[in-house]
């Protein structure tokens, strides 16, 4: 899922990335010195040119699309790079980008000696053109604003180019000041003093954060720039990111379980995580503040109201059973307290396979049917435990047979696999919990850049449910979710249900580490991150990639989330859809089209009469010719009236909020998902006593 939002950050610009930087779990495992609060980037280093040409002979050597490092990769690293710095064109200007074009074909000849001084000359460029817009900012936030004439902001970066001079730039940042206190009194109600100082506040943390840019950050910045100019999904992963990568997979930490945001430079509180130290210690709460962290009982406070959130973050983690010293501020309150935590070992567990059962429908015997319902984030294997052999390392797998095995307990009668918000996750995982409700055969097939073809197979006899089985998905389903859709769908074993398709992310990303890679076997061998690659693409077992297309639904529900541009095929260098052969399996006698057929007429017949649909039909037409829109207008009247309605940007936001809720439900059982349980409850009933799909699986 970090995926997904990393996408739907970088197409909404800088509000989104604000957003989207602050969200951060204390979730790693080593302790780290805090960094100076102005730590620029001080490279080209040796590291940088080691991991450099590392990159670069593994994106030739190992890349599905064998795409050389040519002039037409260097173009689009250069595009990728200045995207990432300045994504709405509001710091840089023509004259800057014209002064780099002479690099435009040479990054690719630079790289291959592992030269990276490109990357620090527009960074340090970018640094001082963000405190010259700061100081803009600083004196137009000050300036009387009409509000009554008709202008409007530009929205699209596509369609505008840079600024050709100061005079533009300032108009820009004029309309844009207009705009965000225009945003700040829809939303938050503020106006006037309050909401000067608010933004002055915003973009002064945004100079010194930028400005606490380490080496590492901006090489990972850079690189990813490269490998997203082969296809979207290839990325360069510093060593910070590859160890909360692998923490987020085996869902389980070390720390005080509390996950942390800065949106105005100060680390406040977002979540305590259930059964975490934070949250058995009982004081910390949500929105407190934190400004000092220490080492141990006696341990100095180290100042950290200015720090950066990862190393503040840095600072709290820490080895299980070691005390870490929190100077608060409590959210009511402008004395700060000192709070002692003992660190612990705390499971993820609001990404892990969650369950409820819903009593919905009638039988045919007056008594409602039990309907089971998985709600499942994303495909999650601690890998470390599973290479070292443990016995009782985290998995999905396991998960969801364990609460299948509760369901049949309590006499379950069908089985809904909510994937709605699951961004994928382990290859591993999607197949062996496709073997969960098929008996034997193929799960995926994967081709390699030769065109050479690998089956995978569930091999293990028998099912764990053999019952009437309905698969939930959304715009946000991907990767290993669509994998298992298109599996049950293929297979005929169940109902898939939601957006008109998934996702459509069908490639399939290997990590390399790059210590591993450089250091064979050696002792003590220096962190260098991994590189995520695209190696393979994969296919359902009836040779259909979800490259591009996804997963189409069996049955098609309404939503605004459909209508969100989220997915493969809105993102740049994204691979083609494609076919290959198809591999021999069975299929079940589980879904016919008779059955697809009075099922659809059923659940129209429904949400014709439902109001609630009603409205989202309409919400729905708003929205796309919402979409269709350019420009913001910046008339108070028209801003406040437009803010009123449902807009992308606002149920956009919505959905992100939702994304990182963490008291979540197992289940909203608002009307759409009533819906849900009508097709589900009907489509048992149909099956009634036909045959089941396979025997319990051994």
């Amino acid at each position: 899922m970090s995926q997904l939002i990393a996408q739907m950050c970088r197409t909404r610009g800088l509000k989104w990335g604000l957003r989207a930087a602050a969200l951060a779990a204390v979730t790693a495992t080593q302790l780290a010195a805090p960094q100076s609060l102005l730590a620029e980037p001080t490279g080209p280093t040796t590291t940088d040119r080691h991991v450099t040409r590392a990159i670069t002979f593994l994106m030739n050597r190992e890349h599905l699309t064998r795409h050389p490092l040519d002039n037409e990769i260097s173009g689009r690293w250069m595009d990728n790079y200045l995207k990432m710095l300045d994504p709405r064109k509001v710091f840089f200007t023509q004259a800057d980008v014209d002064s780099w074009n002479a690099y435009r074909d040479q990054l690719d000849d630079m790289a291959l000696k592992g030269d990276t001084s490109f990357a620090y000359r527009v960074f340090q460029q970018f640094l001082e053109r963000i405190d010259q817009r700061v100081k803009t900012v600083n004196e137009l936030v000050r300036e009387p604003h009409d509000f009554t004439v008709e202008e409007v902001l530009e929205t699209d970066p596509d369609t505008i180019g840079w600024a050709k001079n100061d005079a533009e730039m300032r108009d820009r940042w004029r309309k844009r000041v207009k705009y965000e206190l225009l945003d700040l009194e829809a939303d938050k109600k503020m106006t006037g003093k309050e909401a000067q100082d608010k933004i002055a506040k915003r973009y002064t943390h945004l100079a010194k954060r930028m400005r606490q840019t380490d080496n590492d950050e901006l090489l990972e910045m850079y690189l990813t720039a490269l490998t997203t100019g082969y296809d979207p999904h290839t990325s360069y992963m510093a060593p910070s990111t590859l160890e909360n990568f692998e923490i987020q997979m085996r869902l389980n930490l070390e720390g005080i379980g509390a996950a942390l945001e800065a949106p105005d430079g100060e680390t406040v509180v977002k979540k305590i995580i259930p059964g975490g130290a934070a949250a058995k210690d009982g004081r910390l709460k949500i929105d407190d503040r934190i400004v000092g962290v220490g080492q141990g009982n006696e341990g100095a406070i180290v100042d950290v109201s200015e720090m950066k959130l990862n190393d503040v973050v840095k600072l709290i983690r820490g080895p299980q059973n070691s005390t870490v010293r929190l100077k608060v501020l409590p959210k009511d309150s402008k004395e700060p307290t000192i709070y002692n935590i003992v660190r612990q070992q705390i499971a993820l567990t609001d990404q892990e396979a969650r369950s409820e059962i819903l009593e919905a429908g009638k039988k045919p015997n007056g008594q409602p049917y039990k309907v089971g319902v998985i709600n499942l984030p994303s495909f999650y294997m601690d890998m470390s435990g599973a290479r070292n052999g443990r016995d009782d390392f985290k998995s999905t797998t396991r998960d969801v047979a364990r609460l299948l095995g509760e369901f049949k307990q309590k006499g379950v009668d069908a089985v809904v696999v909510d994937l709605r918000f699951n961004g994928g996750g382990s290859l591993t995982e999607s197949i062996n919990l496709t073997g969960l409700f098929i008996d034997t055969g193929p799960v995926v097939q994967v081709k390699d850049f030769d065109g050479q073809k690998t089956q995978y197979d569930d091999t293990e006899r028998g099912v764990a449910w053999d019952g009437p089985l309905v698969v939930l998905t959304s715009k946000f389903s991907a990767s290993a979710s669509e994998i298992f859709a298109g599996a049950i769908q293929d297979y005929h074993r169940g109902l898939i249900v939601g957006d008109e398709s998934t996702h459509g992310k069908g490639t399939v990303q290997s990590l390399l580490d790059l210590s591993q890679r450089m250091f064979r076997g050696l002792a003590n061998a220096p962190a260098l991150g991994a590189l995520k690659i695209t190696m393979q693409q994969f296919y359902r077992p009836d040779g259909d990639s979800t490259q591009n297309r996804g997963v189409l639904s069996d049955i098609v529900l309404p939503s605004l989330i459909g209508q969100l541009d989220v997915g493969e095929a809105s993102l740049d260098h994204a691979m083609k859809f494609d076919k290959v052969a198809p591999a021999e399996y069975a299929r079940y006698n589980m879904v016919t089209q008779g059955q697809l057929e009075e099922l659809r007429k059923r659940s129209n017949a429904r949400m014709t009469s439902s109001d609630d649909f009603k409205k989202v039909v309409a919400d729905i037409k708003r929205f796309n010719d919402q979409k269709e829109k350019k420009a913001i207008s910046l008339n108070r009247e028209k801003f406040l009236a437009e803010r009123s309605e449902l807009t992308p940007e606002k149920h956009e936001e919505e959905t992100f909020e939702e994304l990182n809720d963490p008291q979540r439900p197992v289940v909203k059982r608002d009307y759409y998902f009533e819906e849900v349980l009508g097709i589900t409850t009907d489509y048992a009933n149909m099956l009634g006593g036909a045959p089941q799909a396979a025997a319990v699986k051994r």
